[in-house]
């Protein structure tokens, strides 16, 4: 989609340094051509853009042109997490826009004492949190002309029958009533409860006899774009497939067994995966998967010396006993979850380059960003599509550095992971944009792991097709042999 591009013979902005993607000229665009056309529904402006796309500069950059064109103020910026809180202050940094970190305890004094500032940064819980004194405080700074910005929006639901209810989506929507502009920003724009979310058109649409609402991005930057552009990497898959022995140990009688990629029955599919993940004698499938996967990082290394490796694991016993297997091959392990006090310090160790792999529980999805991450291991029972596309898309970052010696298309990056069929019907189609439908309360909501509409029309490509050996995709394609099963 294209927009309209706007001449008014002002200087480029002062950006020494950072030269803007394409994608995020478009933004700068479209910001500017709502506040000029004040059109029905201009108010929310909602960004799709994929892992890596550079959603954060590109949200400031679009600020900082539109404050020297005289056409905003100030921002607010809500996020999540402190690890994303982080990424914004620095990404401020980079443009010289002075931006804040609201702190609860000193409520907006710096803010009132010293009007030398551009932006301000809110986390959702403090904005749910103290919604009414914050609601009161801004309406008193004379903010002017300002843009709410909503990094990860879909964490902001809505909910039509009980507002209240969804506090962080409620104080949002309250608290950024008054900008001129407010800009979501998502890489996953997909919510389990069925719920819409702020800063986001809604279209109604027809599906058979049925009127539901469509998600409508106003921009959207497809993975195969930004891989395209040399922007991110490309992921190789290893779907590491085996037989699954059913059945008790103990037992005498005879076990049935079944492969793990051509298992249709949903509860034996998830026994299978249960099973496939556990890290047993030499002959297991997550054993088999975590080798290989260090093989290929030993390979990676060859040309890339900083990289690293991601084990996703199911929980923390299961993690101890990833950990010490890599150690025991001689690896520099760091293991992270959420009930250590040390995760962060970990987590930023990692980043810095020192530790070989890093082992997690739910602590490498949204907002962690290591652009030397190049080989995941996926060993988790978790299978909806988007934790899954959360965790690999954690290796599709760039660096500069490396950017400036890699051709495009990049190096990719590998993923190793249970040949579960969910995920592989996501591995085919990671890297398309597929719409969130909102269906009315009294339809059941179409489960999220039900995999992707359609995708079982592309082409397959495949290495290796034996059933019980590695399935290895080149792209977002399964191999012919399990086409009639996905």
């Amino acid at each position: 989609m294209a927009f309209p591009s706007f001449d008014l013979g002002l200087p480029a902005p002062a950006t020494p340094g950072i030269r803007p993607r394409q994608w995020q000229t478009r933004l700068i665009q479209l910001l500017r051509a709502r506040l000029l056309n004040g059109q029905p529904g201009g108010h929310d402006v909602l960004i799709h853009a994929g892992p890596g796309a550079g959603k954060t500069l590109g949200a400031l950059l679009s600020f900082h042109t539109l404050q020297r064109e005289g056409r905003l103020e100030r921002f607010l910026v809500f996020c999540h997490r402190s690890s994303i809180a982080r990424q914004w202050l620095v990404a401020a940094e980079r443009l010289n826009l002075r931006l804040l970190e609201w702190d609860p305890e000193r409520g907006l004094a710096d803010l009132e004492q010293n009007g030398n500032w551009d932006g301000l940064l809110l986390s959702y819980q403090g904005a749910g949190r103290h919604r009414s004194h914050l609601a009161t405080g801004l309406g008193q700074l004379g903010m002017g002309r300002w843009l709410a910005i909503a990094d990860e929006v879909h964490h902001l639901g809505l909910d039509p029958d009980e507002p209240e209810a969804a506090a962080w989506g409620f104080a949002f929507s309250q608290l950024a009533g008054r900008a001129q502009l407010r800009l979501g920003l998502t890489g996953t724009p997909f919510r389990a409860d069925n719920l819409a979310f702020c800063a986001a058109r809604r279209v109604r649409v027809r599906e058979g006899d049925q009127i539901i609402e469509r998600i409508a991005p106003d921009l959207s930057v497809e993975p195969r774009q930004l891989i395209l552009a040399g922007d991110v990497r490309p992921l190789e898959f290893r779907f590491q497939d085996g037989w699954v022995e059913h059945g008790r140990p103990q037992t005498s009688a005879d076990t049935e067994t079944s492969p793990l990629s051509a298992e249709v029955r949903e509860s034996w599919r998830a026994r299978n995966l249960r099973r496939a993940i556990q890290l047993g004698d030499s002959s297991s499938i997550a054993l088999r998967l975590l080798l290989n996967a260090r093989k290929r990082l030993e390979r990676v290394r060859g040309s890339h010396p900083e990289a690293g490796g991601l084990v996703i694991a199911r929980d923390i016993a299961h993690a101890r006993r990833i950990t010490g297997l890599l150690e025991e091959e001689g690896d520099r392990v760091h293991l992270v979850h959420s009930q250590d006090p040390e995760a962060a310090t970990r987590l930023a160790a990692f980043q810095a380059g020192e530790a070989d792999w890093l082992v997690s529980i739910d602590m490498c999805a949204e907002g962690f960003d290591a652009p030397r991450l190049r080989v995941v291991a996926y060993l988790t029972t978790v299978v909806t599509r988007s934790r899954f596309v959360q965790a690999i898309t954690r290796a599709v970052r760039m660096e500069g550095e490396r950017a400036g010696v890699e051709a495009v298309p990049r190096d990719p990056s590998y993923v190793f992971a249970p040949a579960d069929p969910l995920l592989i019907s996501y591995a085919r189609s990671w890297s398309l944009s597929e719409p969130y439908l909102v269906r009315p309360r009294l339809a059941a909501p179409e489960p999220e792991a039900s995999g992707s509409p359609g995708a079982g029309a592309l082409p397959l490509e495949t290495v290796d097709e034996r059933v019980g050996e590695v399935i290895r995709l080149g792209g977002p394609e399964l191999p012919g042999f399990l086409q009639q099963r996905a």
